[in-house]
């Protein structure tokens, strides 16, 4: 099969086509004829050497793919109401940029009625993350507030989306007006340029002074302190990365006073029993709202597989508003 490989931690231009075995499938787990995959930030850290790949995960880079069931155990496949030939999406830990990938047969969703591989290619990193932190750690409730750090990256377009569609009132930022204006197309109540205004006192001045409920958080370092401040009595903080470094300093006193919760996540290394689960509450919660197109996903742009260098350069320009993805169908 043809995957993309790297021939060592650098750029963009470290990436190129390699053949490869069709890898084993084991228990518990399926074979997919990949026909798209999702590009992810974290794809673009491993690249950098930045990104560990955990113990037992492929080496390819890849976190989420659509395509079709290719083989795996007939009984299991049964038992998760799939068959041979079936297309489906999956969250995987590795391997995704090749023509075939195993995943477990727990974190893999049909794809929802209505979208193409290219566009389920696009959901399972993200909605899974969104899910994860912004609904059962920091249990967003409908008529809250939330505050989405970089809504229109790909994280930030499902947030948006699905905060709406839980009933919450959105708050965003993002770098550009033309970003915001997105964001707000896409369902966000109000959008901070980052660049141009302070997101703090935007958001107290938009709350008449009260802060939000919830903040789901991808920058963490100076942040910390600035988001805390923003945060009502009970408020949730979901830090998912730390693009802005490890490092906070922020006023304990408010936590203490103000009762507040700083959380954080990374979903790659969890257990396929936990990815099972968040699989099983999004085919349940969100993926009849797919179906329906009440949400949507937001592709960007899609590359061939051959030019995956592209892929990873618009990636790391920040240029897009939500999903970069891969296709296989000509390399």
């Amino acid at each position: 099969m043809k995957v993309i490989d790297i021939s060592g931690h650098g750029g963009p231009e470290v990436l190129h086509l390699a053949e490869r075995s069709v890898p084993v499938v084991g228990a518990g787990e399926l074979l997919i004829r990949v026909h798209a995959s999702g590009v992810n930030r974290p794809d673009v850290l491993q690249r950098l050497g930045h990104y560990p790949v955990p113990a037992g995960a492929s080496d390819i880079l890849g976190l989420e793919v659509a395509g079709s069931i290719a083989r795996g155990d007939i009984a299991e496949l049964a038992a998760a109401g799939f068959k041979l030939g079936d297309r489906v999406c999956a969250l995987v830990a590795g391997g995704g940029y090749a023509e075939y990938c195993v995943a477990p047969i727990a974190q893999c969703l049909p794809v929802p009625a209505g979208l193409s591989d290219i566009e389920a290619a696009s959901l399972p990193e993200t909605f899974f993350t969104v899910w994860s932190n912004m609904m059962e750690r920091a249990q967003l409730q409908p008529g809250e507030t939330v505050l989405i750090q970089g809504g229109s990256s790909g994280i930030g377009v499902t947030a948006i989306q699905l905060a709406k569609f839980v009933g919450a009132r959105v708050f965003v930022t993002a770098g550009s007006d033309d970003k915001c204006a997105a964001c707000v197309a896409l369902g966000a109540d109000a959008a901070i340029n980052y660049k141009t205004q302070g997101f703090q006192e935007e958001v107290m001045r938009l709350t008449d002074g009260q802060g939000v409920d919830v903040i789901l958080d991808m920058v963490a370092g100076s942040y910390v302190a600035k988001e805390v401040q923003c945060l009502k009595d009970d408020g949730r903080l979901a830090i998912i990365s730390i693009l802005g470094g490890v490092k906070s300093e922020f006023n304990a006193g408010l936590v203490l006073r103000r009762r507040l919760t700083i959380t954080g996540s990374t979903l790659r290394p969890r257990s396929v029993a936990f990815k099972g689960a968040i699989a099983q509450a999004c085919l349940k919660e969100v993926w009849p709202a797919l179906a329906s197109g009440q949400i949507k996903p937001v592709i960007y742009r899609t590359f061939k597989a051959a030019e995956v260098a592209k892929a990873h350069g618009l990636m790391e320009s920040s240029q897009h508003v939500g999903k970069i993805v891969l296709t296989w169908s000509e390399t």
